[in-house]
């Protein structure tokens, strides 16, 4: 049997079982008596066998129609409640969001984005995670994650980015350099500096991004060292090995064993940008950017 007449037969009949009353389930049902009857006899036409025993005073169930009720009353019950968590779901009001972020959104964006999601969506599971750029592309194109910030621009025609900062960059340095008692600091300052950068694993695009600017003014920089994490460049400014590149979101947590000094340049910026993908039309998707926008552009 392919065909069992429809959920709605199925509903007919339950209501019908729970009332032993045509008059009474066909008013449940906002039909007629005669309509009610015809699904009810389609069903068990379909099924093969009687679901009712009907007089001119009373309805009763069959012992067939009674075992087909205990089943699909609890199977209707989760039918209605299955309708009502997609609906949520559909709403914005429940399910998950997973969201990538590299250390540039990990201060500010990120983080009040997040807040305000929280607050509007308390019930949506949100999971955060840290990954560098080029990982983020990875995991958007396989569905790991929902959204991620990165270092941008990001322009490719299956995906949206919302550019949500556009930062200056700062020299850092540690106390007393001779960098720091310069009126203002250029791209051409730091040309023969040792210059201690994140390594090309974790830190590729941001690296890309910085050869960029400063081959545009034909200065190739050398590098002297490199670390892998926030922590361990500072450590070895603070420790006189040489100066770093960082963007403006990131000064106020640097402590106060290194010294900071804007880059003086119009192109010396650093952008980070919100990305997912264009066929990602979930609710969840469409509020988050909607509490990143008000988190971002500075």
């Amino acid at each position: 049997m392919s065909d069992h007449s429809g959920i709605e037969n199925v509903h007919s009949f339950v209501t019908l079982a729970q009332e032993l009353s045509f008059r009474r389930a066909a008013e449940r049902l906002h039909l007629d008596q005669s309509a009610l009857s015809r699904r009810i006899q389609k069903l068990e036409a379909t099924l093969g066998f009687r679901l009712l025993e009907r007089t001119t005073r009373e309805v009763r169930l069959t012992q067939a129609g009674r075992s087909f009720y205990d089943d699909n009353a609890d199977l209707l019950r989760g039918y209605e409640s299955s309708i009502q968590l997609a609906r949520r779901i559909a709403e914005g009001k429940l399910g998950s969001l997973n969201v990538g972020y590299m250390a540039f959104a990990a201060t500010e964006l990120m983080p009040a984005a997040v807040a305000r999601f929280r607050q509007a969506h308390p019930e949506v599971d949100l999971k955060i995670r840290y990954i560098r750029t080029q990982g983020q592309k990875i995991a958007l194109a396989n569905d790991e994650i929902d959204l991620g910030y990165m270092i941008g621009p990001f322009d490719h025609a299956d995906y949206h980015s919302l550019t949500l900062s556009l930062e200056p960059l700062y020299v850092v340095t540690p106390r007393n350099h001779a960098l720091l008692r310069l009126p203002v600091v250029t791209p051409a300052d730091l040309a023969g500096q040792d210059i201690i950068l994140g390594d090309t694993h974790e830190w590729e695009e941001y690296r890309w991004r910085l050869a960029n600017l400063f081959s545009a003014e034909g200065i190739s920089l050398n590098i002297a060292i490199e670390a892998s994490n926030t922590l361990a460049l500072l450590g070895l400014v603070a420790a006189g090995l040489g100066v770093t590149i960082y963007p403006e979101s990131l000064i106020g947590f640097l402590g106060r064993s290194v010294e900071v000094r804007p880059i003086i340049h119009p192109q010396f910026r650093i952008s980070t940008v919100l990305a997912w993908k264009r066929s990602n039309r979930s609710r969840q998707v469409r509020e988050f950017v909607d509490v990143a926008k008000l988190a971002g552009m500075r």
